[in-house]
């Protein structure tokens, strides 16, 4: 008895604030998908009614939820293997035997993760700019077309994935490092004893042995995509023609432009419920392969 009471004042402390920021917020955010919160109700809570699942119907009623769907879907799609492969890739060449200065590199690669999100996207909104950025007057210095990056539709997107990929892929690829460097090498020397090559390593060795690691870099990667918002906030406010509106966007601008709360709660537990789906199919794929591994 003396041992499970000290048990439970160590963990405590942490339950309590676990339930103070985690806890408590969700469920007040549930209880408030499932009224008519407003700013009416924000000056007297004597306006504010229980409509039940009313918020959610409408939600899906929106042509524009569905676009910034299609938006953060495609976001995630694209960005977040496109920032897994750049991060594998800086993880083997950073950990090869031939990389020198790996950790100047390691920092220099790792930099932009401690960078502040909305400086950093300012620099790169004027990097891109048509007209006076300076990606374009290298295209134009050695004669390829310059697109309008930000103003063109085709082109905002791929943008901010490129900056999110940027931002994001060293927190990965130190993940990575620190695995690369548990595997034993006593694999990889009986590897090159039997004749395999740096390619056949990779694959047989490296790849497998990371491949728990990989499935959390991936889980951790999609649910911070998931939650896409300061890049189209700050860089391009969610256009052109709202090619850039992700799912949180449309959360904020209902929640804090239009002041409809219950209708921007009914969308943060919507993108909830997406992320859950996805991250259970991604855990169950995992099993399946090494089931049939």
């Amino acid at each position: 008895m003396n041992r499970q009471l000290a048990a439970w004042s160590f963990v405590a402390p942490a339950l309590a604030v676990i339930t103070l920021f985690f806890v408590g917020p969700v469920i007040a955010g549930l209880a408030l998908s499932l009224t008519d919160f407003d700013l009416y109700a924000l000056a007297d809570l004597g306006n504010l009614r229980f409509v039940g699942f009313a918020n959610y119907a409408q939600v899906l009623q929106m042509p524009l939820f569905w676009k910034a769907l299609g938006n953060t879907v495609y976001f995630v799609l694209v960005g977040v293997p496109l920032s897994i492969a750049v991060s594998l890739g800086c993880a083997l060449l950073l950990n090869s035997k031939l990389a020198h200065f790996k950790g100047f590199y390691r920092t220099a690669l790792f930099a932009p993760v401690v960078t502040t999100v909305v400086a950093v996207a300012v620099i790169w909104r004027y990097l891109f700019h048509e007209r006076y950025g300076l990606v374009n007057a290298a295209l134009n210095g050695i004669g390829l077309p310059a697109p309008d990056w930000l103003g063109d539709p085709a082109w905002s997107m791929p943008t901010i994935i490129l900056f999110a990929v940027w931002k994001n892929f060293g927190y990965n690829m130190i993940i990575l490092i620190a695995a690369l460097q548990a595997i034993p090498e006593d694999l990889y020397e009986a590897a090159r004893i039997d004749g395999a090559g740096r390619l056949a390593q990779m694959r047989h060795i490296s790849l497998p042995m990371l491949g728990p690691t990989l499935l959390m870099v991936s889980v951790l990667t999609m649910a911070g995509y998931f939650q896409l918002f300061a890049e189209p906030y700050v860089m391009t406010r969610g256009g052109p023609l709202q090619s850039t509106v992700s799912v949180l966007y449309l959360m904020y601008e209902e929640g804090f432009k239009w002041w409809n709360l219950g209708s921007a709660s009914a969308v943060a537990f919507l993108l909830f419920v997406l992320m859950a789906v996805c991250t259970q199919g991604l855990l169950w794929l995992a099993r399946r392969r090494g089931a049939q591994a």
